[in-house]
This record gives C-alpha cells, structure tokens and sequence, in this order.
C-alpha cells in the first residue's frame, strides 16, 4: 500500500502569487456599543448579510475614503 504523504519535490515554476492575499482577515476583539451592533444586526437581518461583514465593509469604506472622525 502506497503512503499517502506529500511528496519531498513539488514544482512550484508556473505558480502565480495569490491574488487574494491583500484581503486576508484577522479575527480581532472589539468592544462596540449595544445599539451600534443592534444597528448592524438589523442590517444584517434586511440584507441577509452577516452583521461581522456589514461592520468590515462600512469600515472599510471609511478606511478607502480616508474618512475622518468627528468627535461631537
């Protein structure tokens, strides 16, 4: 019976980089208010979008729009 490691040689001379790299996710802690994740959660509940993705999204527009905080 043949062992079903990996091989000690792979060819890796046509591979392309990974085109997805640049948008790899880290799972991070974060502390946000009640009604702010309410607010998120209740998108997520019209759009059918996962609240944790709507957060990214929004914050990630803000981050491409170089967005600045008003503190008020």
């Amino acid at each position: 019976m043949e062992d079903s490691t990996m091989r000690d040689e792979y060819d890796f001379s046509d591979s392309a980089p990974n085109p997805y790299a640049k948008k790899l996710r880290k799972s991070v802690t974060m502390r946000i208010d009640v009604d702010t994740l309410d607010y998120f959660k209740s998108l997520a509940a019209q759009t059918g979008i996962p609240y944790q993705n709507l957060i990214n999204l929004y914050l990630g527009q803000c981050a491409k729009d170089k967005r600045q905080l008003r503190f008020q």
